[in-house]
């Protein structure tokens, strides 16, 4: 008896900004997750629920807010709160392993520092790397096959906060052009051994028990350090280059943490000029990875899978890439980082060409990929299901009556230690509790770039209130162990 539930192909990027791949953004090459989005919808308003690698992904896994599973900042750090993801909480990836699917992955994990995919369902395929896992040695194995020794590339034009590390001075690598063939890079690497498994998949090779097949394909890039060969190395032009509108930041009104954080990454000195050199080195990041997407696609539909596929991209997480003067992320919750693209194409169900303007997290593809396989949400998950919205074609009509119209995100520190934040955003505002500092409040119709804090403007003294509710009440539905004395001080503060 054949399986009518289908296949499931999900590509995570590592640090992509959502505007990168949006209809209204920068004139960055992407006509692969353009394609995704004119074959399938796109989500305009989807949200991390987290701007923290480790946390974002345990959030993916389990379908919990970061305060649920408990993995607070990254898990490669000395000061992890948790090295791994805690055992006994339910994932969505070994729930499909036990309702017959074939579950393979490749590429980055971190999700903890022994806990590897294979203790989740799936079936590792390699690509990870050492600073993030150390699962394997696959891709150096694979440069040194091809005569490219990871540890014999000298890169060029190299991009430094700061002054290139020596003798133990600091600085932290952001960008550069590597000399080596496209086929040398780990984008392409992680891209053939996706195709590999879809080979695999196709064959029969994987299918024990009769089952369907999920992969994941986790690529390294856009994350910093930004480097990437020819012809993508060129392929934006730095003079040409326009800074996003929120360079304009001035910190006036802002939290003291925000301009701290321009020294703290050491880009308080970088000019105009080395962030265009940045931000061109990221869209060639951007493109290069979007080819090999590209490749992948390609594959799925020569091996005749695309019809039976959902395919789905999003991102963890977004980067600043000289928003508002920053570098990398932190705790400063602007749409550069939590904002995520977010593209899915079920053919036969999904209205070509359309979008979703719904409030989406994208710890909600854990339910999502649950329902699509047929499988019961368990009820740890802080998730809801997309498959209702997919279905409705983008229409406002179709979201269910219960959908919020709010997404919640928090952050709790990285490598500094604990700083407690919430965040509560609609289409038109957002809401930012800092626990030890000034609160912020943008009007992002009126002002996009998120340059002026409203939080004590007149005018605004109702949508304060009505945001600051929005917050209490997510708190609450997710059981946020801050419940219990930040609405108190909301209202002390109103």
């Amino acid at each position: 008896m054949s399986d009518s539930r289908p296949n499931v192909l999900f590509v995570l990027t590592d640090q992509e900004r959502y505007d990168y791949s949006a209809p209204e953004g920068p004139p960055v090459e992407t006509p692969t997750m353009d394609r995704l989005s004119s074959e399938g919808m796109r989500f305009s308003q989807a949200v991390t629920p987290i701007s923290i690698c480790s946390s974002a992904r345990a959030s993916l896994l389990t379908g919990q807010f970061p305060h649920g599973h408990g993995m607070l900042n990254n898990c490669h750090e000395a000061d992890a709160i948790q090295p791994n993801l805690p055992t006994g909480i339910p994932t969505f990836s070994e729930r499909l392993d036990a309702n017959s699917y074939d579950c393979t992955y490749t590429g980055k994990w971190h999700v903890g520092r022994d806990r590897t995919p294979e203790a989740f369902g799936f079936s590792y395929l390699g690509g990870s790397d050492e600073h993030h896992d150390d699962i394997d040695e696959a891709f150096l194995e694979y440069r040194r096959e091809r005569g490219v020794p990871l540890e014999a590339v000298d890169l060029e034009d190299e991009l430094y906060t700061g002054e290139k590390p020596r003798n133990g001075d600091s600085g932290t690598f952001v960008a550069a052009t590597t000399p080596v063939d496209v086929e040398d890079t780990r984008a392409y690497f992680l891209a053939q051994r996706t195709i590999d498994a879809l080979e695999a998949h196709a064959d029969g090779e994987t299918d024990a028990d009769g089952g369907r097949f999920f992969h994941r394909a986790d690529f390294y890039g856009p994350h910093h350090p930004y480097v990437v060969p020819e012809p993508y190395a060129s392929m934006y032009d730095p003079a040409s280059i326009d800074l996003p509108e929120s360079y304009a930041e001035t910190f006036d009104g802002k939290p003291r943490v925000h301009e701290n954080y321009c020294h703290y990454r050491g880009v308080a000195d970088f000019d105009r000029e080395l962030w265009a050199e940045a931000i061109a080195k990221y869209r060639g990041f951007v493109s290069l990875v979007d080819d090999q997407l590209e490749r992948v696609l390609e594959a799925l539909e020569g091996l005749s899978l695309a019809d039976e596929t959902v395919v789905v991209h999003a991102a963890d997480h977004g980067d600043f890439v000289g928003g508002h003067r920053q570098f990398n992320k932190g705790p400063l919750m602007y749409d550069d980082t939590y904002r995520i693209p977010l593209q899915v194409r079920w053919p036969g169900v999904v209205d070509p060409g359309t979008t979703c303007a719904a409030p989406v997290h994208l710890h909600d593809l854990a339910a999502t990929f649950l329902e699509l396989a047929d499988v019961e949400i368990p009820g740890s998950f802080d998730a809801r299901s997309l498959v209702p919205l997919l279905e409705g074609g983008g229409d406002p009509a179709a979201v269910p009556e219960s959908w919020p119209d709010s997404s919640f995100a928090q952050y709790h520190g990285d490598e500094f230690g604990l700083y407690s934040q919430r965040m509560v955003r609609t289409d038109r505002y957002k809401y930012v509790y800092n626990g030890p500092d000034v609160d912020e409040l943008y009007d992002l119709e009126a002002d996009p770039a998120e340059l002026q804090n409203l939080i004590d403007h007149p005018d605004y003294t109702a949508i304060r209130r009505s945001m600051r509710e929005r917050l209490v009440g997510w708190m609450d539905e997710t059981d946020d162990p801050n419940r219990g004395w930040v609405p108190d001080v909301l209202e002390r503060a109103r």
